[in-house]
This record gives C-alpha cells, structure tokens and sequence, in this order.
C-alpha cells in the first residue's frame, strides 16, 4: 500500500475587491500538488466581493487557520485596504514566519511589502504598479516570477500560473508540473500581442493608463507614504 503524502497547507489570503483570477488561476494549479489542502481565509468567514462580480466564501477566519506550508496573496484594486489594516498584515506575518513558500500575484505584492516581508528582497509585481516595491526596501525585477529565497512573487493576473508552475516544480519535480500544465490545456497563443506594455499599441498603453492605472498607482503611492 502506497503511503499518501503528507498534507501540504496552502492559504490564500482574500479580502474585497479582490482580482479573482490571482487567486484562482494558481489556485486550480497548486490544489494538484500531492497533499494539496487549500484554505481561503479572510477576516471574518462571509462572501468575499471579487472584482467580477462573484462573491466567494472563505473557508477559514484568520484566527482559526492553519499554518501555511505555502502563503499566497492576490491582488486587485482592494489592496488598498489590506495594506492598511493591522490585524491583516500581522495574519500575514504570522502566518509568513512558519510558511516554506512566501507568495503573491500582481499587487498583493504591495500587501507583504506592508507586513515587511519584502525588505532586501528582489520581486515584482503588475507592471503599472513595479515603482510601489523600492518603498518596501525591495529591488524590482523584470520578470513574470521572481523568486528570492523563500519569497516568490508574481506579476500581473496570469502570471499567477506561471508562479504556481514554478512552485510545483520545486514541490513536487518538473515531471509533475508538466502534467499538471498538459491537464490544464495551459498552451497559451493569445489572439492580440498586447500582453505587456513592451509590445503594446502605445495609444492603447496611454488610454489605459490615463483611464486607470495612472491614478491608482499614485493612490497607493499616497497611502503607503503613510503608513
């Protein structure tokens, strides 16, 4: 008889306003993981608004979660309140200083910069908002996965993946990864070369920055100047 494995404890942090596809595209990657045992876990167990309209339940508070092996935080515009609440940045804290895997998609960077979990450290972060992570004391790098030591950040959304990937190579063996990646059909051939502000239509770049990012980039700017 084959001895199962040893449970492996990811967490997920999720607040409001959260871009649901930082958390669900790694999530659907790392649940793979043999032992996998994923919690969402959130402040108080109630439906959590992502930005798509859906809401999602989480299955823990953080006073009942369990430790993480791996601790992961998404992004999305309510970054902005996570990095301002105490009780938040001390479950990640906490939850950090036990965990093998120190995480996150897009901004939720920002979120372990607050809880002084990027000091020294090279990451990265969705690229309209990469100039936030020098006022954590971290080192931007130009990249969709960044990993320092134990620290792996992600950039932008579907970067998510590409970290999950990673992380389950380590875990677990190239081999597994692969197939996880086969499974999933993840071969992406976007039908627009616009991904990046490297290779997009500078006018699209400008609109959306104008519209957008511009905006809450200085937003967060203000609020983390504050801190």
């Amino acid at each position: 008889m084959t001895d199962s494995p040893k449970p492996f404890h990811i967490v997920f942090l999720l607040f409001d306003g959260i871009t649901q596809l930082d958390f669900t595209g790694p999530a659907q990657v790392l649940c793979r993981i043999p032992g996998a045992v994923v919690h969402t876990a959130a402040k108080t167990i109630k439906p959590i608004q992502t930005d798509s309209g859906f809401a999602i339940l989480p299955s823990t508070n953080f006073a009942d979660c369990p430790q993480a092996d791996l601790l992961c935080v998404p992004g999305g515009f309510g970054i902005r309140d996570v990095i301002q609440d105490d009780s938040t940045l001390q479950f990640l804290r906490n939850q950090a200083a036990g965990a093998k895997y120190v995480t996150s998609v897009c901004t939720g960077s920002l979120a372990l910069g607050a809880a002084g979990l990027l000091e020294g450290k090279r990451a990265t972060s969705h690229w309209a908002y990469t100039l936030l992570l020098e006022k954590f004391g971290a080192t931007y790098e130009k990249a969709r996965v960044v990993k320092d030591a134990n620290v792996i950040t992600a950039g932008g959304v579907t970067s998510g993946i590409d970290f999950a990937l990673t992380v389950v190579a380590e875990i677990a063996g190239q081999q597994v990864a692969e197939t996880i990646q086969l499974s999933l059909e993840y071969d992406p051939h976007p039908p627009f070369n616009s991904g990046h502000p490297d290779v997009a239509d500078p006018d699209t770049l400008a609109a959306l920055l104008d519209r957008v990012y511009d905006k809450q980039a200085a937003d967060l700017a203000d609020i983390i100047d504050r801190l």
